[in-house]
């Protein structure tokens, strides 16, 4: 499950550098992009258990500020290359067989199909952060192998709550899950329930850490092997 998971996660962070123009590449062993990727999303995810340094940092920019890697087993030491542990998270998984959470009967999950509730779900997510400003773009709406899902009120007016989906071919990940009054139970439980409606049948991957892992895990998801996330400046 480690090993569909990393590679979930690495065609997500794909997809968003393919949004913003940047190309990337799938190795054996690791996904890895020559350019810096966009905030928040690394330049390297290891693939395989057996991937080395120098899979990863042969591949990559070293000289622009922000270079990080994703080392998805935990498996690598990259301190004496510069680096230091930005964070450590656990893989999750939640089992197909799990009954859906029920979500908040005041909260409406659907599909983000338009730029301007795009725009909402990042203001509502990014919690006024102007650094964060434009990172999802419009053209992630087009992208087949992702979805943002928007939890709204009043009409849809109002953006409460959201996540991002990203499709494999035997599992759906997920990733970004937020609501914006801090209540993460009602976040999950009805980011889950719009997941099992719209891909029923499918084991739910990602990663977590703190707070967010322990509101995943009570609704339902299995802690797995640690990750670590690796940063140089």
């Amino acid at each position: 499950m480690i090993s569909q998971s990393a590679r979930n996660n690495a065609e997500w962070c794909h997809a968003m550098c393919r949004a913003h123009g940047i190309p990337t590449a799938f190795q054996e062993r690791a996904w890895t992009s020559e350019r810096r990727t966009p905030p928040l999303y690394p330049d390297a995810v290891t693939l395989a258990p057996d991937a080395t340094a120098h899979d990863v940092l042969s591949e990559i920019d070293r000289e622009a500020p922000g270079c990080s890697v994703k080392d998805s087993f935990g498996r690598l030491d990259l301190a004496a290359d510069g680096f230091e542990v930005l964070f450590e998270a656990r893989w999750i998984h939640r089992p197909a067989s799990l009954v859906a959470p029920v979500a908040p009967d005041n909260v409406v999950w659907r599909p983000l199909r338009t730029e301007p509730g795009l725009a909402a779900w990042e203001a509502a997510w990014s919690d006024g952060d102007e650094d964060l400003v434009g990172l999802f773009r419009p053209e992630l709406l087009a992208d087949r192998t992702t979805t943002l899902l928007a939890g709204t009120t009043d009409g849809g007016t109002r953006t409460v709550a959201g996540a991002v989906v990203s499709r494999s071919s035997a599992v759906v990940g997920v990733s970004h899950v937020f609501g914006s009054d801090g209540d993460l139970e009602r976040a999950w439980a009805g980011c889950l329930a719009a997941v099992a409606h719209f891909w029923p049948g499918v084991p739910v991957v990602g990663y977590e850490h703190g707070e967010d892992l322990d509101a995943a895990t009570r609704q339902g998801f299995i802690p797995g092997a640690p990750l670590t996330v690796w940063s140089a400046d």
